[in-house]
């Protein structure tokens, strides 16, 4: 078994239908396979290994360059995507060595955090990964806004096709990016799609000229639903506003569709408002996404509480060795010799415990509980000081 990279031109014959085989309708559709060749200028900055028997792809595996925030601190980010092992092949170690060295490459090539949408979750724990929150779906009849076509708000809406509207959601996209924890966005090449497949329609709010949300969305009937992509919003106001308008479609379509943070509460953004909230995750099919860190340069500067103790990292091929994390400063510094520390609280983490504190999905109690490492309690303490639980929203769907 040999491990290569691809180049662009090479996809449609080799990498792309191992993918389309395990996440699309198979046998493949007449004239599938030459859309994959519409396909490359979005993956021109995707990196894919491919490992091959006697010439012949038997497994890929994708990291598209990405961009993402940890705790205030936007970072470059590896996507992994696009997994896939050839039927004949699996269960043979093939995803395992080209997730390694696709690893190693991205880390090297400065990308000190990594995320992606796992085929089973404790398969990617092993490699140092952790759970981040799902995004919600929120359902609502348009009749229960019925409230908010009597506000008077401030702002303005726009209204049209997607890809007209693509610079106005990529640039509130970036403004996201650099607010919200744990927010990802594609690189340009990438993103560019969405303006080209041009399949929704896009609503823009803007008070003061300044865009403070944007709604992408399509109709799938009369009579039928709404379907909205995430929304996002600066404030309740901007909130409010993109309701005020799918208030009106009270006579088109009987429910709306739409994806929310998990820090959303939409329960409470009306009297009387009958909502279904779901986060469905299954195996296969609806998976949570995941995140490690892959450098401990991913944590120097960060803003931290008062905190102070010793991590051993173990069992990890990216993460090692014993470091002393101070946030005495507001910033977690992370000094060369962990060693000369004197008495400070210890704990021994693994990558995946680190990693969930830095995202602050877990408490260092959970670290503990779930055996994501051994956290006393005057550590743990120590812990939740630097690392306040904070909900990561990725954004980015890949």
């Amino acid at each position: 078994m040999t491990i290569r990279r691809l180049t662009n031109a090479e996809r449609p014959a080799t990498s792309f239908p191992l993918q389309a085989y395990a996440f699309e309708a198979s046998p493949m559709r007449a004239g599938r396979a030459e859309e994959f060749r519409s396909y490359l200028p979005y993956h021109e900055a995707t990196r894919t290994l491919v490992a091959e028997e006697g010439g012949e792809t038997v497994a890929t595996v994708s990291a598209i360059p990405m961009r993402q925030n940890l705790r205030g601190a936007v970072l470059p980010m590896a996507g992994v995507a696009g997994v896939a092992t050839h039927p004949l092949a699996r269960r043979r170690g093939h995803v395992r060595d080209l997730l390694r060295q696709l690893l190693d490459e991205m880390r090297d090539e400065g990308h000190p955090l990594t995320t992606l949408y796992p085929f089973r979750a404790s398969f990617y724990e092993r490699f140092g990964y952790v759970g981040l929150p799902r995004a919600r779906s929120v359902a609502f009849a348009p009749a229960d806004l019925a409230p908010l076509l009597r506000a008077d708000l401030p702002g303005e809406l726009a209204w049209g096709r997607s890809g007209v509207g693509y610079a106005d959601h990529r640039a509130f996209t970036e403004r996201c990016l650099a607010e919200r924890h744990g927010f990802a966005v594609f690189p340009e090449t990438r993103a560019v799609r969405q303006r080209d497949d041009d399949d929704r329609w896009q609503l823009t709010a803007r008070v003061d000229g300044e865009t403070v949300g944007v709604l992408t969305y399509r109709i799938d009937d009369h009579g039928g639903e709404l379907i909205g992509d995430d929304l996002l919003v600066a404030d309740p106001y901007a909130r409010a506003l993109i309701l005020q308008f799918l208030a009106r479609h009270v006579d088109q379509v009987e429910r709306v569709r739409l994806r929310i943070p998990a820090d959303e509460l939409p329960e409470l953004w009306l009297t009387d408002l009958a909502v279904h909230v779901e986060a469905r995750v299954a195996r296969p099919g609806s998976s949570a996404p995941m995140a490690r860190l892959l450098s401990l340069d991913a944590l120097a500067g960060l803003p931290a509480g008062p905190g102070r103790v010793r991590v051993e990292l173990t069992g990890d091929r990216w993460l090692a060795g014993t470091h002393l994390l101070d946030g005495a400063t507001g910033r977690l510094e992370l000094p060369g010799d962990a060693g000369t520390a004197g008495s400070v609280p210890a704990a021994t983490l693994t990558a995946a415990g680190l990693s969930a504190l830095a995202y602050g999905v877990l408490d260092p109690a959970e670290v503990d509980v779930r055996g994501l490492g051994r956290v006393p309690a005057d550590a743990a303490a120590e812990l939740r000081r630097l690392f306040p639980r904070r909900l990561p929203y990725l954004f980015a769907d890949f």
